[in-house]
């Protein structure tokens, strides 16, 4: 039974900093590449980072420079280290397989972290 577990999300002033984990179960991780994905207030969830198994990372220009995914494969997790945060990072964020992992027909998402960016 695949499972994802989101955590370290919080309040944060502009410019601040925060490193959101992921705990992976279940057989994906160890042979996906894995993904964050943000969610913001009426908009579409959007990949905005990508490592693949080997540490190969992609980013959204949005963050480009400022995040950074790595991952862990023998503790089956993935971090994202957020820094520079602006407001409009502000976010639920998501860890999942790219592309997500289905269960039937439908993608299975975590409970996700609230990130929050505001003065």
């Amino acid at each position: 039974q695949v499972q994802l577990v989101e955590s370290g999300g919080g309040l944060v002033q502009p410019g601040g900093s925060l490193r959101l984990s992921c705990a992976a179960s279940g057989s994906i991780f160890s042979i996906s590449a894995m993904g964050w994905y943000r969610q913001a207030p009426g908009k579409e969830r959007e990949l905005v980072a990508r490592i693949t198994v080997g540490g190969s990372t992609n980013y959204g220009d949005s963050v480009k420079g400022r995040f950074t995914i790595s991952r862990h494969n023998a503790r089956n997790t993935v971090y994202l280290q957020m820094n520079s945060l602006k407001p409009e990072d502000t976010a639920v964020y998501y860890c999942n397989k790219d592309p997500p992992y289905y269960r039937g027909n439908f993608a299975y998402w975590g409970q996700g972290t609230q990130v929050t960016v505001s003065s």
